[in-house]
């Protein structure tokens, strides 16, 4: 502001009072503004109008795209069918676990079945149906089959059981569970507690021992069933589609409505933004109950008519064999997938695939380029979103590190932004004017999207509960009366715009005055001990502030020197950032989509009462770790060790 009056200053004063010529009072605004400071907006300028413009562009198709499905009312079945009226005899689906080939309209007439038999049983447009299979291509079909119908399905996580599975085919309120035979036993314990009106359907290798007595055999009902389209539901481009439950790392699992237009729009601008081609061939091995799998992944299928490749469950030993046997040119990732990939022993296959391109999020900053360089990829096409977010990002230029970026120069384009939180309670924090304060660049601060529910690449659809819904919005962010998506995610963004993931609210924690980034180190840890997995976290020991480091691991203690370990982290990690303890086990969990699950984890803390795996702490006087025992424990909560 203060730049711009002294410009307008100069400018009357230099044609005014001193009559200078154009050519003058042009050269002295000039000079002026580049030694004032105006030379780094010129360096930004320079360096990324090439991708501004690009992205720009992307959105524009997008949405013009969104605008006119928008006012023709499509839906994904109505966009699915110009994909199989362009190429009907294209290759739609691969399953791996049976090398089955589906064609587009092979496809299409399955689901139609689909349709036709939920139909004829008594389904509705609006009513719900609950799909709880493994990943093949059946998968797909029913679902979709369901959406030709107006059914919405609710897309069951396959790791879920007991009180978690019954919570969500209760909340959902499904008229209807299908389920793959692989998933019977899970069903079976969860019989007794079922609503007797749910009508139970399986689809697979037929057991009827192993099933409730109430269960029907799918499979030969839908091949009776007519391939016919059925009559077009009153479902328009913002109805509901179908429910993602979020992974339940902090509770029960929660519905995530997602939209005909948000499926359409998180497809499109992947499929544009990273510049795929519709002959490109798409290896999926993540979960299809997840949007990863089902809507990026998939999605290039149904709307683009890619071909997509799908495995069952991810395999580091088969994944490049796979990719060769396929001819896939594009693999999806998720979580740590990439370096369980790395940590595979060397082999051929690595260097004989056609992969052009990695697209997924989550791949650490810490082997983004060990893993490109390796497995030979150009392109890492890393994005940002969750099901229900508003502000999904790109890094469509594989900016190293980076999950996508925001224009400095045009940045209300596409309104998202870094607002500041407080570190401790990683609340909000706002101006006199109760407003949010935006982050400057390389100020962390929690991701946030303008909500408007007019424009269907602003809207915020939020889950089946609306108190896990208003949970997620906050009021006065960008300006006052207006409301926005709490991403619940901090971000750092550089000079450029390009942003950079730090950690989730809730995982960053401080100790000795400094904010810990959990994401950071775990990434250290693990590239250190071997690409082991590694969940960071905080703990509380009393009559110190903040939270002690602590670092759960997945591998032997006797595999680990701890005296070297205790050296390399003082080269790698600042003082603040070392775990002060260490915990060794078999294994972490992690949901279905590798995403660490650290609540336990928290709870149990470090009492050796408690914990049964092997514990250690760092001992602040001979500078390396050494075993947690009960009496080690008790001096350390009296605060006799230093720590």
């Amino acid at each position: 502001m203060l730049l711009g009056a002294s410009l307008v200053g100069v400018l009357l004063f230099s044609k005014l009072v001193l009559k200078l010529p154009w050519t003058q009072v042009g050269f002295s605004l000039l000079f002026l503004y580049l030694g004032s400071g105006g030379w780094r907006f010129v360096r930004i300028f320079v360096k990324t109008i090439r991708r501004d413009i690009f992205g720009g562009m992307v959105l524009f198709k997008v949405k013009s795209k969104v605008r006119r499905y928008l006012r023709e009312q499509r839906t994904v079945p109505i966009l699915f069918a110009s994909t199989v009226q362009r190429h009907p005899d294209k290759t739609a689906l691969i399953f791996e676990g049976t090398d089955t080939h589906w064609t587009f309209r092979q496809l299409d007439d399955y689901s139609s079945s689909v349709a036709n038999f939920l139909q004829a049983r008594g389904l509705a447009s609006g009513d719900v149906a609950a799909l709880f299979m493994e990943n093949r291509n059946e998968f797909v079909g029913l679902w979709l089959g369901m959406a030709k119908l107006g059914v919405e399905a609710a897309l069951i996580n396959t790791n879920l059981r007991r009180d978690a599975l019954r919570h969500c085919l209760t909340t959902s309120q499904a008229r209807v569970l299908i389920f793959g035979s692989e998933m019977a036993p899970a069903i079976f314990e969860i019989q007794g507690s079922l609503d007797p009106s749910l009508s139970l359907f399986c689809s697979g290798p037929w057991e009827p021992s192993t099933v409730p007595a109430s269960t029907e055999h799918l499979d030969p009902l839908l091949e009776e069933a007519p391939k016919h389209l059925p009559s077009r539901p009153n479902k328009g481009f913002t109805d509901k589609l179908f429910y993602i439950y979020t992974s339940g790392t902090t509770g029960l699992p929660k519905a995530a409505i997602v939209v005909h237009s948000r499926y359409y729009r998180m497809a499109a601008l992947v499929y544009y933004g990273f510049r795929m081609r519709p002959d490109d061939i798409v290896y999926d091995c993540l979960p299809l109950y997840h949007s990863a799998g089902n809507i990026v992944g998939m999605g290039q299928c149904l709307l683009h008519g890619m071909t997509v490749v799908i495995r069952k469950k991810f395999s580091a030993s088969r994944f490049w064999d796979d990719c060769i046997k396929y001819n896939c040119t594009i693999v999806q990732y998720i979580g740590e997938l990439c370096r369980y990939l790395l940590n595979q022993p060397p082999r051929e296959a690595e260097h004989q695939h056609r992969v052009r391109m990695a697209l997924g999020n989550g791949l650490r900053q810490s082997i983004w380029t060990d893993f490109s360089s390796r497995f030979h990829i150009p392109q890492v096409a890393e994005f940002y979103g969750a099901t229900e977010c508003n502000c999904s990002l790109g890094n469509f230029d594989s900016q190293v590190g980076a999950c996508g970026f925001n224009s400095r120069i045009l940045s209300f384009v596409y309104p998202i932004r870094l607002v500041r939180v407080n570190e401790d309670t990683m609340e909000l924090i706002r101006g006199p004017d109760g407003v949010c304060l935006p982050c400057q660049p390389g100020e962390p601060g929690q991701l946030v999207g303008r909500i408007i529910q007019q424009d269907p690449l602003r809207r915020f659809d939020g889950y089946l509960n609306q108190g896990a819904s208003n949970k997620k919005i906050a009021k006065d962010v960008f300006q006052k009366g207006d409301q926005a998506y709490l991403t619940g995610d901090v971000l750092v963004m550089d000079e450029l715009g390009y942003l950079y993931f730090r950690d989730r609210t809730g995982d960053t924690f401080r100790w000795k005055g400094e904010n810990v980034s959990t994401t950071e180190v775990e990434g250290t840890l693990s590239r250190l001990l071997a690409m082991a997995d590694v969940a960071v976290y905080g703990v509380e020991v009393p009559g110190t502030e903040g939270r002690a480091g602590m670092a759960a691991v997945a591998s032997s203690a006797s595999d680990c020197d701890l005296g070297h370990f205790a050296q390399l982290l003082e080269k790698e990690l600042p003082l603040y950032a070392r775990p002060i303890f260490l915990r060794f086990l078999p294994e972490l969990h992690k949901t279905g989509t590798f995403k660490l699950q650290k609540t336990e984890l928290r709870k149990e803390g470090f009492d050796p009462a408690v914990v049964k795996d092997p514990l250690f702490y760092l001992d602040a006087r001979k500078g390396h770790y050494v075993p947690l025992d009960q009496e080690a424990y008790t001096r350390i909560q009296a605060g006799e060790e230093k720590l």
